[in-house]
């Protein structure tokens, strides 16, 4: 895609054509060393927010109107106004520009909507001409109301500066050259994942507690089982020792009986 670009060689304005940059939006996680993609995070993760087009000489940008929507289109907050400057600071501040103009990040907090975990971002790009002066209100200058003073102080010194027609064909220029991004993830409560965590450790403690007092009623087994074994041992032997002795007392009976001297009355002389 090309777009028209405006140079003046002396007094004379020529129209020349540059390709448009491609623009990108991305979220981060913030404070890793490598820029990591967020995807899944919880409410309260430090994000950061990064957009840029190609690097090159001719444009700048400008990030304006800002948003957030739910996944199912039913709410959006705006985050950046139609100057660029923040509507609540709280929820997202001002971006930081590099010097060439060619991208922006903010650092924000996760946040979501109450009733869905996707949200998605939006935010409009303008392109601006550094060598025309189009880029003087960027980065934004804003005040507690979320007006831009450099965007006030172009627009007053503008009609002073260029010819009306001139001025006309520029602001043309620049209302075309505008790209909206977009760029999503999915953000989850503290609560839900807490109670996820503690009810994996709930189930552990519950695991390894049953483990506990099985390994103890298996111990207590063993030792009833080895006490009633040696009582049966005791037993047999008491048993096996009582027999022997019986056995033995009824032989010396019988020896006695018979052993001793024959005598019978009914034949005494006597």
């Amino acid at each position: 895609m090309q777009s028209r670009v405006e140079v003046m060689i002396g007094t004379t304005p020529v129209i020349a054509t540059a390709p448009m940059p491609s623009c990108s939006m991305k979220i981060f996680v913030s404070d890793t060393t490598n820029e990591i993609v967020a995807e899944n995070v919880k409410i309260g993760d430090k994000l950061t927010l990064a957009i840029a087009i190609d690097y090159q000489d001719i444009y700048g940008m400008k990030v304006t109107n800002c948003l957030v929507r739910d996944g199912l289109n039913w709410g959006e907050q705006p985050l950046i106004n139609d100057d660029g400057c923040p509507v609540d600071e709280e929820i997202m501040g001002s971006f930081e520009y590099t010097q060439n103009l060619t991208r922006a990040v903010v650092a924000f907090h996760a946040h979501k909507f109450p009733y869905t975990s996707s949200v998605y971002y939006q935010c409009n790009v303008r392109l601006c001409l550094k060598d025309a002066g189009g880029c003087e209100d960027v980065p934004p200058d804003c005040d507690k109301n979320g007006r831009n003073f450099r965007r006030r102080e172009k627009r007053d010194t503008s009609d002073l500066i260029e010819d009306g027609a001139l001025a006309d064909v520029r602001r043309d220029d620049v209302r075309d050259l505008s790209i909206e991004v977009y760029s999503g993830l999915y953000v989850n409560d503290n609560e839900e994942e807490e109670n996820e965590g503690e009810d994996s450790d709930t189930k552990q403690s519950i695991i390894d507690e049953e483990f506990c007092i099985s390994m103890r009623k298996f111990a207590i087994g063993v030792a009833i089982a080895s006490l009633l074994l040696m009582l049966a041992v005791i037993l047999l032997v008491a048993c096996i020792l009582q027999r022997r002795r019986r056995r033995k007392g009824a032989s010396t009976t019988a020896s006695s009986v018979y052993s001793g001297p024959y005598s019978n009355l009914g034949y005494n002389r006597e």
